[in-house]
């Protein structure tokens, strides 16, 4: 099969990408490969793979500059357009961006669900301030202040606790 960059040449390298859901596969030769930093598997693997994939695209003139996940290769507007997070490191590198809609979606950022019995005290602590926290706002909004003082007083305890715990650690 010839290389589908120059059309002259063998084919030696075989690329399979996955991009907005779809499977593309690239077949290049040796010479195109490295042009494109496909050069050995062990080389440098500092390429711009928008370059690479821009160049196969038709009717896109430059190529684009958006952050991608080095993982997967997803862009957040391909996360927004499918619904679905490409892999684990795409909530690493579009913490940013993901956050507020995490927010919207689950109500808070941390864990609120059950926890293993092995699970260390001091996680079950810290879960409970967050969740006596959260509690404190609410009483603070709807202007319960003495709720909202006797749930200070359980944070510093709480507070407290860790800290001790912490110490002998």
């Amino acid at each position: 099969m010839l290389c589908q960059s120059c059309e002259k040449k063998q084919a030696t390298t075989h690329i399979k990408t996955i991009m907005n859901g779809e499977l593309k596969e690239y077949r290049l030769c040796s010479d195109c490969a490295k042009k494109y930093g496909y050069g050995s598997f062990l080389g440098d693997f500092g390429f711009d793979m928008d370059k690479l994939f821009g160049s196969f695209m038709e009717g896109i003139g430059a190529p684009r500059t958006q952050k991608r996940c080095q993982c997967c290769g997803s862009s957040f507007e391909d996360i927004a357009r499918s619904g679905k997070v490409g892999c684990a490191e795409c909530y690493d590198t579009f913490y940013d961006e993901l956050l507020p809609s995490v927010r919207r979606i689950h109500g808070r950022t941390f864990h609120t669900g059950k926890l293993a019995h092995s699970a260390g005290t001091g996680v079950k602590i810290r879960n409970e301030i967050a969740r006596c926290r959260t509690e404190l706002e609410q009483a603070i909004k709807s202007q319960e202040f003495e709720k909202a003082a006797e749930l200070r007083d359980r944070i510093r305890e709480l507070e407290k606790s860790v800290g001790d715990q912490s110490g002998t650690v």
